[in-house]
């Protein structure tokens, strides 16, 4: 955890560093001419999203005999994000307990539809990146090749890469028909297949819904995923100089800032850093207002999942209380 603040802080104070009094003064000014209106709208969107995430949760509980509320479920989604603030990863484990305190469900069984549902996301964010190299034309697509030719010499073509990616698909799978049935008589691998299998049959379970249900699960992840990109979309419309910006844009930034929640805590620090980089390289936002976009589009999202998060820990304590009484 430590290590992880770390980053955010020292990207804050690197960024900070690098400011002269009129920049700060600019960006200062950015954030009290910004239309607070719009950012309420993506504070809402943002708490859609994880309702649309709670209401996916739900699904995963229908097979193993448990039907949450949705109350209950939202509230548990919340905390988990709140956890993941103060603690990576801590969040899934406080969503599971206090699922555990209002509906009486099993720790180890929430788990694994948290562990489900986390393969499936990484599946999908997976499958929206290469979607995202594949549109990603005009200024975007020039930014990304310019900037990895300044790296590299001469970049190889997409024939190329894809020819790579094939003969090591190719090796990974010769390897595995000749050595896995050997590695399994070593403990530790024969673990690693356990796991491997679990998590393997944890996406399975998806399919084991019904077809409405199995349905529902990927119309709710397709909209949670709209919904991350649609608060881009939003907190462009809070400043006259990002308004023009449209839904290309929107995707570019919930790539950019996707990357910086993996590198610091929450993404304090870095995921605004990446916003501020993506909106001036790109489509020539000037820094001033990007950076008030990027801590805006951030914050306002962390700042409602603290607050609503604060009330469901109260409401969760007092159902606790009354439970034991």
């Amino acid at each position: 955890m430590v290590i992880f603040l770390g980053i955010g802080f020292f990207f804050i104070y690197w960024f900070l560093l690098k400011l002269d009094g009129e920049q700060k003064a600019a960006i200062w000014q950015s954030f009290r001419e910004a239309d607070y209106w719009w950012v309420i709208v993506c504070v809402l969107c943002s708490l859609l999203s994880h309702l649309t995430r709670a209401l996916r949760w739900q699904l995963l509980f229908k097979p193993i005999g448990h039907h949450p509320g949705v109350n209950n479920t939202f509230g548990s989604v919340i905390i988990a994000y709140m956890g993941n603030l103060a603690f990576p990863r801590a969040g899934e484990v406080m969503r599971c307990a206090t699922l555990r305190t209002s509906e009486d469900i099993p720790v180890e069984k929430s788990l694994g539809t948290v562990v489900t549902e986390r393969i499936i996301d990484l599946m999908a964010f997976g499958l929206i990146v290469v979607i995202g190299m594949l549109v990603m034309f005009g200024q975007a697509k020039d930014w990304l090749y310019n900037t990895l030719s300044e790296k590299f010499d001469s970049l190889p073509n997409i024939w190329m890469i894809a020819g790579v990616l094939i003969a090591l698909a190719i090796l990974a799978f010769a390897g595995y028909k000749l050595l896995w049935k050997r590695l399994l008589k070593i403990s530790i691998f024969r673990k690693i297949n356990d796991l491997v299998l679990g998590m393997v049959d944890g996406v399975k379970s998806i399919f084991h819904m019904g077809t409405r249900n199995t349905v529902l699960f990927l119309i709710y992840s397709m909209a949670i995923y709209l919904l991350y990109i649609l608060g881009g979309l939003i907190i462009f419309h809070a400043f006259g100089e990002t308004s023009w910006l449209g839904m290309r844009a929107a995707f570019v930034v919930y790539l950019f800032g996707s990357v910086g929640m993996t590198f610091s805590q929450g993404g304090i620090g870095v995921y605004p850093a990446l916003v501020m980089m993506g909106l001036t390289d790109i489509y020539g936002i000037s820094m001033e207002v990007g950076t008030a976009c990027g801590w805006l589009l951030w914050g306002s999202q962390q700042a409602a999942v603290i607050a609503v998060g604060v009330g469901y820990l109260l409401y969760f304590s007092i159902k606790k209380r009354k439970k034991n009484k």
